[in-house]
């Protein structure tokens, strides 16, 4: 049996952002969305989800590249302050080196992670599962305290962010170099994929067999999710999608990934798209449902 739970990412990046997920979620394959705490559009992309219910929603927890939650006196690993603001330290490259060499404070994750999921929880919003922006809970340092502050917060699903070892065939690889180097990137990074396996387990959390749409993502296209699509392994697997509206919001935003948003709406939203993975015998579901069929 093949199941694909659809997650957008960056829910309550822009007001753009946000509009294009519901459309992709009630016009399109989208089952489920990460919200970002802390995202100037985080009120609205709030009073949207509580439009539709059948929409997963949960935390897209944030550590690099945009505000904390908390207090950034609290956070000096990972935070500081210019012109008066908190702001997270680092862009992935040197949070990543510290992140390998022992340089981030476990309980400062865990507290911001926290601070996280509750301001979505108190905002009315029942939180299925968590994720992290730019996948830095890959690295055991980071992904233990965001395991702990989930549990505290009754969050029982995390996202896995390792895919297959061939997300892509090597025709598909061959035919478009630019995605070689995310792919290699990704490979290297594939040797910590039994560390986080054990950590889930350990901490009885609910996962994914693994994340679709990583290597491609800002290069997302109808053949590349063709060639993804019929690929997809035996399990349930996570497709990682980021739909958007190109608007003056998101050309402020600290973000690569402008174009492709729109794209990747007309992607989701396309008739083909709910077909196709019919034709190919996969069901859609959310994170909700996964945690439902884990627990039952």
């Amino acid at each position: 049996m093949r199941r694909l739970i659809v997650n957008a990412d960056d829910f309550g990046l822009t007001a753009g952002v946000n509009r294009a997920i519901i459309e992709a979620h009630t016009h399109g394959i989208v089952t489920s969305a990460t919200l970002m705490a802390t995202g100037p559009a985080f009120e609205d992309a709030v009073r949207l989800a509580k439009q539709v219910p059948r929409l997963s929603v949960g935390c897209h927890a944030l550590l690099i590249d945009g505000e904390p939650a908390l207090d950034g006196a609290r956070l000096p690993t990972i935070t500081s302050t210019r012109s008066g603001k908190a702001r997270f330290r680092d862009g992935l490259k040197s949070f990543a080196a510290r992140a390998l060499t022992g340089r981030l404070d476990p309980i400062e994750i865990e507290a911001e992670t926290t601070a996280q999921i509750r301001k979505i929880q108190s905002a009315g919003i029942t939180v299925s599962h968590v994720d992290s922006h730019k996948h830095t809970h890959l690295f055991p340092a980071v992904l233990r305290p965001v395991l702990r502050a989930a549990i505290a917060c009754g969050v029982r699903a995390v996202r896995n962010p390792f895919g297959p070892s061939k997300p892509l065939t090597s025709g598909e690889l061959l035919a478009r170099p630019n995605l070689w180097t995310r792919y290699a990137e990704f490979r290297i990074l594939h040797t910590l994929a039994g560390k986080f396996h054990d950590a889930a387990k350990r901490q009885g959390m609910a996962a994914p067999d693994g994340t679709l749409g990583v290597v491609v993502t800002g290069t997302l296209d109808e053949e590349l999710f063709r060639a993804i699509a019929a690929i997809i392994p035996e399990g349930t697997w996570e497709f990682v999608c980021h739909p958007g509206y190109n608007d003056s919001d998101l050309r402020r935003a600290n973000t690569r990934l402008r174009e492709s948003r729109e794209t990747e709406l007309r992607l989701l939203t396309m008739p083909a798209a709910k077909q196709l993975l019919e034709d190919q015998g996969i069901a859609l579901i959310s994170f909700r449902e996964l945690t439902s069929t884990e627990t039952g």
